[in-house]
Order: structure tokens, then sequence, then C-alpha cells
């Protein structure tokens, strides 16, 4: 995580109370998981300047899992993130099969939870991913 920008620390433990969570917890957006549209499906259906990569794909590559909205935020009642940025997280199969996928914000002193298209991709919009340990 360290490497792309991330800040890994931890959030407490996973909902049976055995493993910690260890989370990208940098206050904006990791710097090298930006610009990067959801998943490798919208990749190969942006036909019109593509992006590098996708963030499902480099999560996995890393051995990392995308946050969910509610480790999202979990994240943001420990402090105050994406003031600047966003943040993809996970989108439920429902969301991908329609073409959408998902992404966080702090803005107004509160936590937004927004759509956008799969494909789309932003040199603000990056992802935080998790392991359990």
């Amino acid at each position: 995580m360290e490497e792309s920008g991330g800040e890994p620390d931890t959030i407490g433990f996973d909902e049976a109370g055995e493993k910690l969570i260890f989370c990208d917890c940098s206050k904006e957006s990791p710097t090298d998981r930006r610009s990067l549209c959801y998943d490798d499906e919208a990749l190969q259906k942006r036909k019109k300047n593509p992006p590098t990569g996708s963030v499902e794909r480099l999560a996995k590559e890393m051995g990392i899992e995308l946050l969910t909205e509610d480790l999202y935020y979990r994240l943001q009642q420990i402090g105050e993130y994406d003031l600047k940025t966003s943040s993809w997280i996970h989108a439920p199969e429902s969301i991908r099969k329609k073409g959408g996928a998902l992404f966080c914000e702090r803005r107004y002193g509160r936590v937004f939870t927004f759509h956008n298209g799969a494909d789309s991709y932003y040199s603000s919009r990056g992802f935080r991913g998790y392991i359990c340990v």
C-alpha cells in the first residue's frame, strides 16, 4: 500500500472481532492510484481516451480489497479523509450490471456516496484498499 501513496493503519476489527483491518489512511486518495476506471470491463468498453488501467485490477495486483461503503464510513469516523479527492468503493453487482460504480468523498463536513459510469476516470479520483490480518 505504501508504494502507491497509501498510509496503512488499523481501523478496528472485522465483524467477527477476530482480524485487524488495515486500511489506507492517507489524507487524500493515494496519488499513484488515481485516473483509473472501475474495472477491466469498463476499461475495454472505453474506446476514446482510455485510462491506463482499472481499480479492480490494481487492487488485485496489490493483494488488497476495495473498501466497502461501510468501511469507508468507518474510516471517516476516525478522521477526515478525501477533502479534495474522491475514492472508488466496491460497487454491488446490481449497479455494475447497469454500467455504474460508486465513489465517496467528504465535503461540507459530511461524507457522501455518489455514482458514476464505471468507465469514467478523473485525476482526483483514486481508491483506498484494505486487508484483514
